[in-house]
């Protein structure tokens, strides 16, 4: 056990909150916070808001699927969506990486045919740059421009350029190669 001493010094009235942080490898790791206020007479009131346990917290962290994309030496992690297919993905793709060998097709996106069908949960939408779309259940898509149909979508690119995919994937056919890396 332990025992905190407060020492104020220079008081004025007034109000805040204080975090006193303890790191111990035996006792554990926590956080308290503390709201204290100091009256017009300069007494002084704590009272605890919050206490965190970092250990119990770390052990609560999920781990979260990224779908990471490489071709011709460059790397992208897309952010999955929260939907069937995305989950189906996830499951085929925690067997291994897999190698798909694209096309362009219609000078908007790189297309190439999954090893598996997966299920489909096809939307009307519009796809921008970065977007990975599932096409009739088995084919993956990778889209550097605009188009409008029913897809689903899989995942996406965040704050990637129509440039920097093209480059990437580069004219013509292009082998890309798939997986799921996990992170918390």
């Amino acid at each position: 056990a332990f025992r905190v001493t407060y020492t104020f010094t220079g008081v004025t009235p007034g109000e805040t909150t204080v975090t006193v942080k303890a790191r111990s490898p035996i006792a554990g790791n926590y956080d308290y916070k503390y709201f204290v206020r100091v009256d017009e007479e300069l007494n002084v009131s704590i009272e605890e808001r919050e206490t965190i346990d970092w250990d119990e917290a770390a052990n609560a962290i999920e781990p979260v699927p990224t779908l990471a994309i490489a071709a011709n030496g460059k790397v992208f992690y897309a952010h999955l969506e929260n939907n069937a297919s995305a989950q189906a993905l996830i499951e085929k793709l925690s067997s291994g990486a897999i190698e798909v060998e694209m096309h362009d097709y219609g000078h908007f996106e790189k297309v190439g045919p999954l090893p598996w069908d997966l299920p489909r949960t096809d939307e009307t939408i519009t796809t921008g740059p970065g977007d990975v779309i599932l096409y009739q259940g088995n084919q993956i898509t990778i889209y550097y421009d605009q188009n409008t149909w029913d897809f689903t979508r899989l995942a996406k690119i965040e704050y990637v350029t129509r440039e920097e995919l093209l480059s990437a994937f580069g004219e013509g056919d292009v082998k890309a190669v798939l997986w799921i890396e996990w992170s918390e």
